[in-house]
Parts: C-alpha cells; sequence; structure tokens
C-alpha cells in the first residue's frame, strides 16, 4: 500500500471527490440530475425522455468522475488509492495517466456494445470502476505475488486476485446478477487495459513507441 501518492492518482482522486461533492450540493441524485445527464454514459441510439439528450462523446470520459452513491465512491477510490500509486511509480506520470484513461475509455465503449445488442432500459452509468479495474490488473502484473486481502480477511496473491476477479465479473455479468452494476465495463477495463500493457511488451503486430518490462 503506498505511503506517498503520485501525482496522478493524487489528481484523479481530488477530481472524483471534488466531482462528488458538487453532485451532493447540486442534489444531482434528484431530479432534474444536473450533472448526470449530460455527463453519465447514456446508451447509444436516441432517447425515450424529452429531458435528456442521449449520449455524447465526451462521456466516455466524464461518467467516470459521476458516482451513484457514498459507498461507490469510497471503494473506487479506495482501489484507486491502494493500486494507484504503486502502478504510477512503475509506469512514470504520463503512461499512467494513458493507461487509466483507455481503461475508462475501453470499458466506455464495452458498456456500451453491451447495452446496444443486449439492452435492459435505458439507464445511464457512471463511475470509475472501468478505470480500477485496470489499475487492478496492471497491479497483478507488475506485482504478482504481492498479498491483497480477499474481504479484507483473507491474504492471497495479486495475480491469483485478478483472475478470481476477473471470472467472478464474467459470472456476475452473463447471468445478470447484481442488477445495476455495471459487470461488462469492468472487464472492459481489464481487457484494454491489457491489450495496451502487451502493446507496451511488443507482444502485438504494431511496434511500441514506449517499452515495459514486467
Amino acid at each position: 500500500m503506498p505511503i506517498r501518492t503520485p501525482p496522478v492518482t493524487r489528481a484523479l482522486l481530488i477530481a472524483n471527490i471534488l466531482v462528488f461533492l458538487l453532485q451532493m450540493a447540486l442534489h444531482d441524485s434528484q431530479p432534474p440530475y444536473p450533472l448526470t445527464i449530460p455527463f453519465a454514459l447514456w446508451p447509444l441510439g436516441p432517447s425515450p425522455y424529452s429531458d435528456v439528450a442521449g449520449f455524447e462523446l465526451w462521456q466516455l470520459v466524464t461518467y467516470a468522475f459521476l458516482h451513484g452513491g457514498m459507498s461507490h465512491i469510497l471503494f473506487n477510490m479506495l482501489a484507486l488509492w491502494m493500486f494507484g500509486g504503486p502502478v504510477e511509480e512503475a509506469f512514470e506520470a504520463r503512461p499512467f495517466a494513458l493507461y487509466y484513461f483507455v481503461c475508462v475509455i475501453g470499458a466506455a465503449l464495452t458498456q456500451l456494445v453491451v447495452m446496444h445488442f443486449f439492452p435492459s432500459g435505458y439507464f445511464p452509468t457512471l463511475g470509475a470502476s472501468g478505470g480500477v479495474f485496470g489499475l487492478l490488473l496492471a497491479y497483478g502484473l507488475l506485482y504478482p505475488h504481492h498479498r491483497i486481502l480477499l474481504y479484507f480477511a483473507i491474504p492471497i496473491p495479486a495475480r491469483l486476485f485478478v483472475v478470481l476477479y476477473g471470472i467472478l465479473e464474467l459470472v456476475l455479468g452473463v447471468t445478470g446478477t447484481q442488477a445495476g452494476v455495471a459487470h461488462f465495463a469492468h472487464l472492459g477495463g481489464l481487457a484494454f487495459g491489457f491489450l495496451l500493457i502487451l502493446y507496451w511488451l511488443g507482444k502485438l503486430p504494431w511496434k511500441p513507441r514506449r517499452t515495459l518490462r514486467l
């Protein structure tokens, strides 16, 4: 667990907390939802609601700074602090920022595809979980033998934790368990993060501008 929080991780923590405080100040959990309507991630296609414009391009990023409640932001910010610091120390600031937002955007794109082909209602997606799951993946690859407390009690290697969590998200997503949780967005964050790391390792057909050693 990091003692010093590196600059990009610190900036992300501050930005998320400030936006959440703004959500509370504006009573964003109630109509007219002044932040959720323009900045959460809405499904593709025409909106059935007159007061909701629907999908806009900027939502691929802005949705990740909104949260649906105190427990939602606390969990995400704890994970961002725990995993973001060590990953940023390993990647350095600019590549870390790129990695995080690739995971955020990848999670959004995955969620859009799932909502388009398997619609279950017209509702928004919000939260930093896509980026956080990408950080969890990177942490597991960088520090595979570091111990993570499962349920805050059972220590297991980080690599095994990532694999088990990924399988759990897939099962929950396919079975439709935990309605209202964007499990495929989480998997999208994992997948896009993994692809970027493979690119940096030189294991994709395109030659990377930056190399990474694990």
